[in-house]
């Protein structure tokens, strides 16, 4: 029997084969939704009535021949600070609560150009400005790997991770300031890719940090990753299509395997940020890549990642301040107080500080990618440690560690699941390449893929 909460890959074969169809999907993943959104806390609004006439619009374009590409009729969970026109969008924020969208931003249009089915706005931290996921005013997700416990399920795209995770949407779509895609992907157990800054279009996107946003994907497996990935950069279907099935573009780099790549492993002083939990799972997914045939050297940054983590939480800091910081100024407002820390920090900088910090980063990146010489791409945790509980969580610190450094850097990364934790939560490997280099992220995260267990969707 077909396999209703099936990857991107699969239901595409499925439909074509006509082994089932999209209202059949869509239907079983709302029902899911209604079953398990009451205690998940995933989505902020579901759109029950628009998606199933969504799917069974797409039913007929199925039966009558006409398939736009593998996207079509796959539904999706979408991040609530994309614009949706007719559709509430409240970027978090109980002040927006009843906001509606005028127009709907370029990538959301590919998307559904693309035939997929949105299932519902997913929860985010408010103004997306937190790794931990947590949202006081508007509900935090948990994380589905402990349905008895309240674990963060890693922000900002925190109901994308879990919806995904969960089995309550095909996949996701997030975005990633300092880690909001690859940050819940690593806590919920899924993937998560971080594109080069500029590489998709954010307008329809409420900004964080203009220098700094970028959209992104969140998936079941590597591939999906991709398929989303490339429906997102507003590739012809027919074209993403031909490759899948020939095993061209992209997806020929998920074959090529890693032997002969050079990878850059963590020093001491990076690894000793870590819990025993993700270092035994990283060292395993080092062995498992060594083993494949690649040189694994050890990668001393010249500069500390906590260092870039903060330089990033800086300019983050500046630019959302300029977008929201009016919301926060005001003490009436119902906003996040968490939030409202962080927002207001951007105040304290002058003009002449934010120019200086903006030259910085740009010798910064200089300097690293003149490190990384000889480097193929650089391999890290997604994370220091498994998901917390969210009572354990310290709202000053940023779960960043290891994932804000590169978008400060300007670099792509992907976050892939490598198993389960001795507490039963998921650790993640954190592919790191250079600018507009994803190829080489997916290629060795798909080879990491090939040799991994896969630790399925967490079991509600």
């Amino acid at each position: 029997m077909t396999d209703l909460f099936g990857s991107i890959e699969s239901l595409s074969a499925a439909y074509v084969t006509h082994q089932t169809k999209p209202s059949k999907v869509v239907d079983a993943h709302l029902q899911a939704i209604e079953k398990h959104n009451p205690h998940l806390g995933a989505y902020q609004t579901v759109f029950f009535d628009q998606a199933m006439q969504a799917a069974e619009a797409a039913d007929k374009a199925f039966m009558s021949g006409y398939r736009i590409g593998p996207f079509h009729g796959i539904p999706f969970a979408l991040k609530d600070i994309y614009e949706l026109e007719g559709q509430i969008c409240t970027n978090g924020s109980m002040t927006l609560k009843d906001r509606v969208s005028a127009k709907t931003g370029t990538v959301v249009r590919r998307l559904i150009a693309a035939g997929g089915i949105i299932l519902g706005k997913s929860k985010t931290v408010e103004s997306a400005f937190g790794g931990w996921g947590t949202n006081q005013k508007m509900g935090t997700p948990w994380n589905p790997w402990d349905m008895k416990n309240h674990r963060i399920p890693g922000g900002s795209s925190s109901g994308s991770g879990v919806a995904t995770a969960a089995g309550l949407a095909v996949c996701g779509i997030g975005s990633d300031t300092g880690g909001s895609v690859r940050l819940p992907a690593a806590y919920c157990g899924i993937a998560g890719l971080k594109v080069t800054e500029g590489q998709l279009p954010c307008d329809g996107i409420a900004p964080l940090a203009q220098t700094l946003d970028s959209p992104g994907p969140m998936a079941q497996t590597v591939a999906d990753t991709v398929i989303l990935y490339e429906v997102m950069l507003g590739r012809e279907s027919s074209l993403i299509d031909r490759d899948l099935q020939t095993g061209g573009g992209l997806y020929q780099m998920m074959g090529k395997g890693v032997r002969g790549l050079k990878l850059g492993q963590m020093a001491q002083s990076e690894r000793d940020n870590c819990s025993a939990d993700i270092l035994a799972g990283y060292d395993l997914a080092i062995d498992a890549l060594q083993r494949l045939g690649a040189e694994i050297e050890v990668f001393t940054s010249p500069f500390g990642y906590g260092s870039l983590a903060d330089d990033n939480g800086a300019i983050t800091a500046v630019e959302a301040y300029n977008n929201h910081g009016h919301l926060y100024e005001d003490s009436a407002a119902p906003m996040d107080e968490d939030v409202r820390k962080r927002m207001l920090t951007g105040k304290a900088y002058l003009a002449h500080d934010y120019v200086r910090m903006l030259e910085t980063r740009r010798n910064r990146c200089d300097e690293f990618n003149e490190a990384i010489k000889g480097f193929d791409a650089i391999l890290t945790p997604s994370t220091t440690s498994t998901a917390p509980k969210i009572d354990d969580v310290d709202q000053a610190i940023s779960p960043g560690h290891f994932t804000r450094p590169f978008n400060y850097l300007a670099m792509c990364g992907l976050s892939v699941p490598t198993g389960l934790a001795k507490d039963g939560m998921p650790h993640s490997l954190q592919i790191i390449a250079r600018a507009h280099d994803e190829a080489m992220a997916i290629r060795i995260g798909a080879s990491i893929e090939s040799v991994t267990p896969s630790i399925g969707r967490a079991p509600l």
